[in-house]
This record gives structure tokens, sequence and C-alpha cells, in this order.
């Protein structure tokens, strides 16, 4: 077993990143196989002089890059697969930023987040969650932003490092969200498309009295999806009527909007049709219809955007769009990798992905009730 030196620390870098790289090279020298055990955390610490909190760490970054991986009660291994297929972004550091509302236990924020997690893993890149957007150890060689505000790309992070023959800033790449910024390209749904197939679904199924209730326009996809429901209910000779638009700034309706859209389902011209851009905002039209006594898809049918496992347990099923959040979260790894290593070549300013348009039984035609849900249920989810 090779015996690792003593670490000293290096200035303006945290000791535990000089422990994690004096480790990382001592794996590609060939010192510890794949599949072969590390010396223990404890023996680690003594061997390298840093203390047992600095040894973890340093150990846990590895794993989490998936260099290293752990057995419950059996000790730290190099990862299988570690080494036996070459990594083009090994050594590369990607910095991940989510605004300050985000949350991983979000579904959205979760799957990109796994996404980027897998394909960071399959190139040997380390990934860095940035607080607020910051990188001020100067650590990465470029940014990810999930589905960010735009004022949050224009002060995009200081410092940072440079790809080999780059000779501007880091690289910045967006997934979740489309703005027209120069030098950043855009990972995204196709929102615009997915709004727009809502419409034209409602609009083949005989519907004419189409609400539509989302989010404020703060997020990129906010304004997308209402702009595409707009268009093609322009397109479709359909008059939208202001009272028929319900937004809100957070992810679900507030309790005035909640009796607002309970109001306009209870009125005599009621919409016989709602498209809710979020996951949340569908609940929030389940809900409002239970309470004023509408039957779905009888009274009204919805279709939402996102399928969490959930959807297909509400009461009718959910019909939905299935957006491609983990291939969104690849792609956006992907991308910023050639960012780095071929700085000057044309990059896309956007790579749009289509969702999926997942029948249930949420919908149905005017006049069709609940036999069209049942024709659904026998022939969409069999």
């Amino acid at each position: 077993m090779i015996e690792l030196k003593n670490i000293s620390p290096q200035p303006g870098r945290p000791l535990y990143a000089v422990v994690k790289d004096a480790l990382r090279s001592a794996i590609d020298a060939g010192h510890f196989a794949p599949g072969e055990r590390l010396p223990s955390t404890k023996v680690l610490s003594d061997q390298m002089a840093v203390s047992l909190v600095t040894a973890h760490r340093a150990l846990q970054e590895l794993v989490t890059s998936g260099v290293l991986r752990r057995g419950q009660g059996k000790g730290t291994y190099v990862h299988e697969e570690y080494g036996r297929r070459q990594r083009p972004g090994l050594g590369y550091r990607f910095g991940l930023v989510f605004h300050a509302e985000s949350s991983l236990a979000d579904a959205y924020n979760g799957q990109i987040f796994e996404g980027v997690r897998r394909e960071a893993s399959d190139l040997g890149a380390d990934l860095i969650l940035l607080r607020y957007g910051e990188d001020w150890r100067n650590e990465c060689h470029g940014y990810l932003f999930v589905n960010p505000y735009r004022d949050q790309l224009a002060k995009p992070p200081g410092g940072g490092k440079r790809g080999p023959g780059a000779s501007d800033a880091p690289p910045i790449m967006v997934v979740g969200a489309t703005f027209n910024m120069p030098g950043i390209t855009c990972v995204d749904t196709d929102n615009l498309g997915l709004a727009a197939a809502a419409v034209n679904y409602f609009v083949e199924l005989g519907h004419r009295e189409i609400a539509f209730i989302g989010g404020g326009g703060v997020v990129s996809n906010d304004r997308d999806r209402l702009a595409g429901f707009l268009a093609a209910s322009e397109a479709a000779g359909i008059k939208m009527r202001p009272d028929r638009i319900f937004r809100n700034s957070g992810w679900r309706l507030d309790e005035a909007q909640r009796a607002s859209l309970e109001a306009v389902l209870a009125g005599p011209d009621r919409p016989t049709a709602v498209f809710a851009a979020g996951y949340h905002f569908a609940l929030d039209t389940y809900g409002a219809a239970l309470n004023v006594g509408l039957s779905l898809p009888g009274d009204l049918s919805i279709v939402g955007v996102d399928d969490p496992p959930s959807a297909s347990f509400l009461n009718p099923a959910l019909t939905t769009f299935r957006q491609k959040l983990i291939e969104m979260g690849r792609a956006a790894v992907r991308g910023l990798l050639d960012r780095i290593e071929r700085p000057d070549s044309p990059h896309p300013a956007v790579v749009s992905f289509s969702p999926e348009f997942v029948e249930r039984l949420s919908c149905s035609a005017i006049g069709a009730g609940n036999k069209r849900s049942r024709q659904l249920g026998a022939q969409r989810e069999h």
C-alpha cells in the first residue's frame, strides 16, 4: 500500500481541495487501481497531516465526482469505471448556479440536477454548487445556470479559470430557460410549442372557452408558455379574455387568485378547459373545480406541464407534457465542455427539446364527458 505524503497548504486554495487533488493524482498515477479500497479516513488524515474533517471532505468530493464510491460499512473504493475510458473533461470544474428561490426538492430542479450530475460524472468533471452564484475562489472553468432570472446572467460570476486557448471569461450555459444574450447557449424545452400544442389539443376536442394558469414571467418558461398560448389561441380564432388568464410570481396561485379562479369556474360562461402551465397550477385547478362542484373531465378539461409520479394517481389522471429534464441537464454539461475546449468555434444560441405529450383522463371532447375518459383509459394507459 502506498503511503501518501504530508500535504502543504497552497495560498488561495482550501486545504480539502489540495488533499483531493493529491488523492486523485495518486489514483491517476495507478497507485490505487479501479475497485481497490483506499485507506481509512483516519489513516489518510495521519499520512497527509490534515484533520479528519479535511480528509473526509476531500473523499466526499471525489465520491460526488464519480472517482470514488462508498459501500455502507465497507469503506471507500476507486470506482470500477474510473480510468477505464477516456474522459475528455477530466480535471475541469463546473460551477452550478440556482436562483435564490430554487429548491432541489422541486421535481423540476431535481431532475435537471440529476442529468447534470450524471453527465459530469461520466466526463470526469467536478461540480461546485455556487452560493449566490459567486465564484470567489476562481475555481471554475465554466458555469451552468439552472432556470435563471435574466438579471442573474447580466452579472455572471467574477473570476473563474480559462480553458485551453480561451481568451475571454469562462463560458456560460443556461439550462431550463431561454434568453437571447450574446455568448450564451441555452438548453431548454420548446415552451412556445408546448403551449401551442395544448391549445390545439383543446380545439380538436371542440373547446373554445379556454383559461390559462401560470407563472408571472420572472423566469423565461413562464413568459414563453403564455406567449405560445396566446399565439395559438389567436391563430384558432379564440379571443382571449383577461379574466381567463391567471398568473402568479410563485409556483402556485395564492389564496386570492384561487378564489378568483373558483368564481370564474362557477360563472355562467365559465371556461370548459384550462391549460395549467405547471404541475402545481394543475393541482390548484383540480381543487378549484372540486370546490365549485365541477366534474373532471365532464365539465372541465385540464392539460398540465410536468409529470411527477403523483400525476398518474390524480382523479382523473392528469394529461400533461413530460419535459426531458434529465436529458437537458446532460446536454448542458456536454455543451459547456465543448465551449471550454473549442472556445473559438461557433456554438448554437439555443438547444431545444420537444416534450412528450402524455394523454390520460383529465380531458374530454365537448359533449363526450366521462365516456371519452374511459376510452382513453383503455387505449392510452394500457
